[in-house]
């Protein structure tokens, strides 16, 4: 029977090989998702912040209007994040396992 990949996978991609099993992979991609929610939902804050400010400054209700909106959907979002980062952590301790955890000192 002949090896259909000989070239290993760890020489495909070095980055791949840092992590021990694919749940270390999912784990760091799951926690950055977590992070980059997180600006994301500073930087709609501070834009929707400034489109308030900008459209009280000129007397536009519509860019007011629109400020705000940005304001209500960053803040809607930021709280789906960490209701759905909480909801994971109490799966977690129900079924005893740590699902958002990256072992340190490997």
């Amino acid at each position: 029977m002949e090896r259909v990949f000989a070239v290993p996978i760890q020489s495909i991609s070095p980055t791949f090989s840092q992590f021990g099993t694919f749940r270390e992979l999912v784990n760091v991609i799951i926690l950055n998702a977590f992070v980059l929610a997180g600006l994301i939902s500073f930087v709609l804050l501070v834009l929707g912040g400034f489109g308030v400010i900008m459209g009280a400054g000129e007397g536009d209700t519509k860019k007011l209007e629109q400020g705000r909106q940005t304001i209500v959907g960053a803040v809607v979002g930021l709280i789906v994040v960490v209701v759905s980062y909480w909801m994971v952590q109490l799966i977690g301790k129900l079924t005893g396992l740590d699902l958002l955890s990256i072992p340190v000192g490997k």
